[in-house]
C-alpha cells in the first residue's frame, strides 16, 4: 500500500522523484500502481465517473459478497437510507435484475 500522505512512493507507479515521499491530492498523480488503476472509457462524461467509482463500488461489494451480482440469481434486495450510497444502491440492485425496497425514516423521499 503507497498512502497518500508522508508516504514512500511504491510499486515505481507514482510520478516525479521516487526517492521523495507522496504529498496528498490526485490531480497530479495517483499514489497506486497503474496495475491497481482503470482507464475511464472514451465518452463518459468525467462528472458522472465519480459517483460510480465511490458509492458505486461501496454499493456494490455487498451486492457481490450476498450473490446479488451472479447471472440468474432474483432476489428482493431491501436498502436502508436514501441518501447518495443508498441511491446508488437502488440504481444497482435494480440494474442487476432485482426487486428493491426503499427503506427510509420519512415518507419525503416516496
Amino acid at each position: 500500500m503507497t498512502g497518500t500522505y508522508n508516504a514512500p512512493k511504491l510499486h515505481g507507479g507514482v510520478a516525479g522523484n521516487q526517492e521523495s515521499k507522496t504529498w496528498g491530492g490526485y490531480s497530479a498523480s495517483h499514489t497506486v500502481h497503474e496495475y491497481y488503476c482503470h482507464q475511464i472509457p472514451e465518452g463518459i462524461p468525467i462528472e458522472k465517473v465519480a459517483p460510480i467509482l465511490c458509492a458505486g463500488i461501496t454499493m456494490y461489494e455487498p451486492l457481490r459478497h450476498w450473490g446479488a451480482t451472479k447471472p440468474g440469481v432474483e432476489m428482493v434486495i431491501g436498502v436502508a437510507g436514501i441518501g447518495g450510497l443508498g441511491t446508488m444502491g437502488i440504481k444497482i440492485a435494480k440494474a442487476l435484475g432485482h426487486k428493491v425496497v426503499a427503506i427510509s425514516q420519512s415518507m419525503k423521499k416516496e
